[in-house]
Order: structure tokens, then C-alpha cells, then sequence
């Protein structure tokens, strides 16, 4: 009979040092799960031991990671819920480990462990609301007045940076169905952007399309007990489970947990709240749950409408230039031409590019093409 290792597509890696009784522990739980377990002795390695203290902000031992999501030390393993682990094991057993991706870890410190019986007794709300507060400290001193760029070098030695990085590993036991509509909007928008920088930092910039496809579809979080990339995030939970612009499938089945916390249609405004990292996107802003969410995405839309980056009318040509933004997600503004066209002059705020879209409109002459996007990033240096 063919050992039930042979039939696991993924790994377990286990960054170790021989005789630690910790590692010990955690490789003796890991196999008690039969799974394959990748160890790698970091005792006689300065260089390696220097590598995993850049991905987990750590360099205590044992650093377990399932497939490239972290999972954090021995002790996080063992306290695991046995939702969280399942669904974990069942990623390793039928998933690869993606070979020209880095594991993203959200970091910890080795002195964070007793925080975490303080935050696993909050709330999510709280916890969701703590994340906020610490993404809006970070953003304060490395964001653009704009919020168009990023100063990535500083950001990653922010003390605050480490924070936030500590507060991500609690978000495997954050109850999101207690979420309610607009927290849970607020809260993936800004873990999104959150997510966006963490990936960019932890792994470079991607820079070709190959790149950026692997990075949204791998980069991720584990949240709730559930694995959710970056793609599983905008497609999944805020477009209402619709497929993505490289996705043959919805992001998620009908019998997948994740369903559960999707919005239940998709929210068009949101695609002026998210940012992927480069110069075309929306700016990046904090949401607030408390202050009419909705209210702050159509402000986001009316200021991307009315920036060259968003659209652009010709009166004289008869033509409005839009982002790629609406050419790739069509879908979610309408569909045809027309209807599409409605909604930007209803998302606009009063101004002469609204008069002149609105005369076009009325006159049935109006051609739409697609500004260029940028894509390169969107880093200060």
C-alpha cells in the first residue's frame, strides 16, 4: 500500500532547531495528522536563521507555516480551533505549495504571546476595530497626503508596522459571521489594502502580469479559520462570489464556508476603495464601519470620476475616457455601454465633466474607449 504521504499535494514547513523540546512537540502534532512535514534546522545557519526572522519577525523556534500560510509558533498550533486546523490540513492534502512563492507570514513577536489571551477574549468587532486603528496610525507617516503612494523602506521598520503585524495572527479566531453588513465591508476593504502592502513588502513588487496573477491569487491571510487570498477578498466576499478578470470559476463553491460571509451581491463602489499597489488604483483610505460606509465609498467614486485617472469626456469628439477599472469589471456597473455610462453620471459629484457627460448622454452620441493604466508601483522611492 502506497504511503498516505504520497497522496498529500502540499507540505507543512517547520523552520526548527535540533533538541528544541517546542519543535519536538509540534513536529510530533504534525505528524500525528499525517502530514508531510518540510524541516529545516535553522541551529547552524546565521544566514537562514536571519531569513526567518525577515518573513515572521521572529527567530524563536519552532515557525510553522501550511502550505505558504503561517501559522506561528508551536503554541498557536496547539491552540488551533479544530475548525481552523481542518480546514488548514485539508489545504495541505489537496493543494500544492505554490514553488515560486515565499511563505507571507503576518508576523508575531516572541513577547506577543500573552496578548493573545487578551484578544482572543475580544470580540471581532474589536478586533476589527483594533486592526483599523493600527492601519491608520501606519498610514499616517508612510502615505502620500494623496494617498496614491507608498513609502514602503520606511513603513517596514515602523513599530507600528510590527503592531499591526501582531494583531493579524489573531484574525484565525475572529467570528466574522458576528460581523455586521458594514463591518464586514469596512473591514475586508482595509484588510485588502492592509494585505496589499504586507504582500509588497514581504515579497517585492510584482512587476510582470505572471507575477501579479500568482501574488492576488496566493498572498493571504488566515482569517476566521479560513484561508483567504487576496483574490478570495475583492471576488469572493465583495463582489458577492463573482468571478474575477483571470478566473474561469467563482472563487468559491457552493459548499465552501467562505460563502457565508460574502456579501450577498456585489457592491460596484468598492472597486474606488481597493488599491493593488500601483499608480492606477484609488487611492488608499482608512473605513469606518460607524460613519455610513456607503457614504465614504461614493465620496472615494465622485473623487476618482473626477481625477484624469478615472474619466475624461470630449465634448467636441463626442468620446468619454473611463479606467480599465470599468472595462474589467463591466459587469458590475450594467453591463452595456449605456448603462454603464448612467451609472458614472450618477456617481459624480456636480461639476462641468458631469454637465458635459450628461449633454452627451442626452444627444445619444457618445463613443467609450479606456484611458491607459499604470501599473508600475506605487512606491515612494
Amino acid at each position: 500500500m502506497a504511503n498516505s504521504e504520497s497522496r498529500v499535494a502540499g507540505h507543512v514547513t517547520v523552520y526548527s532547531v535540533s533538541g528544541c523540546p517546542h519543535c519536538l512537540q509540534a513536529k510530533a502534532a504534525l505528524g500525528a495528522l499525517g502530514l508531510p512535514v518540510c524541516d529545516i534546522d535553522v541551529g547552524h545557519d546565521d544566514a537562514l536563521r536571519t531569513r526567518l526572522q525577515e518573513l515572521t519577525g521572529s527567530s524563536t523556534v519552532p515557525q510553522i507555516f501550511f502550505n505558504n500560510v503561517y501559522v506561528g509558533r508551536n503554541e498557536h498550533l496547539q491552540n488551533l480551533s479544530p475548525k481552523a486546523l481542518q480546514r488548514l490540513v485539508h489545504m495541505v492534502r489537496e493543494e500544492p505549495v505554490p514553488t515560486d512563492t515565499t511563505p507571507l507570514p503576518a508576523e508575531i513577536s516572541p513577547e506577543s504571546g500573552q496578548r493573545n489571551a487578551r484578544v482572543l477574549a475580544h470580540t471581532a468587532s474589536e478586533l476589527t476595530e483594533a486592526l483599523r486603528n493600527v492601519i491608520l496610525k501606519l498610514y499616517s507617516g508612510h502615505l502620500s497626503t494623496d494617498g496614491k503612494s507608498v513609502d514602503y523602506r520606511a513603513m517596514s521598520e515602523s513599530p507600528w508596522f510590527k503592531h499591526y503585524c501582531e494583531l493579524t495572527v489573531q484574525l484565525q479566531w475572529a467570528e466574522l459571521i458576528s460581523l455586521s453588513g458594514e463591518e464586514k465591508l469596512a473591514f475586508f476593504i482595509n484588510i485588502y489594502n492592509a494585505l496589499v502592502i504586507h504582500g509588497n513588502l514581504r515579497l517585492s513588487c510584482p512587476k510582470t502580469m505572471w507575477q501579479r496573477y500568482r501574488f492576488f491569487n496566493y498572498v493571504s491571510y488566515l482569517i476566521g479559520g479560513e484561508v483567504f487570498t487576496l483574490q478570495d477578498i475583492e471576488n469572493g466576499v465583495l463582489r458577492g462570489n463573482r468571478k474575477g478578470v483571470t478566473q474561469l470559476l467563482k472563487p468559491f463553491s457552493n459548499n465552501d464556508p467562505r460563502l457565508q460571509v460574502a456579501l450577498p451581491e456585489v457592491e460596484p463602489l468598492i472597486h474606488f476603495a481597493l488599491n493593488h499597489g500601483v499608480k492606477g488604483c484609488p487611492p488608499i483610505k482608512v473605513y469606518t464601519p460607524q460613519q455610513d460606509i456607503k457614504g465614504q465609498l461614493h465620496t472615494a467614486a465622485e473623487a476618482f470620476l473626477e481625477s484624469r485617472d478615472g474619466c475624461m469626456v470630449d465634448g467636441v469628439k463626442g468620446e468619454v475616457k473611463l479606467s480599465q477599472i470599468f472595462k474589467w469589471y463591466k459587469v458590475d456597473f450594467g453591463g452595456a455601454d449605456e448603462k454603464l455610462l448612467n451609472w458614472v453620471v450618477d456617481h459624480m459629484g456636480q461639476s462641468e465633466k458631469k454637465s458635459q457627460l450628461k449633454s452627451l448622454l442626452s444627444a445619444r452620441n457618445v463613443k467609450v474607449s479606456y484611458l491607459f493604466y499604470d501599473w508600475s508601483t506605487n512606491s515612494t522611492d
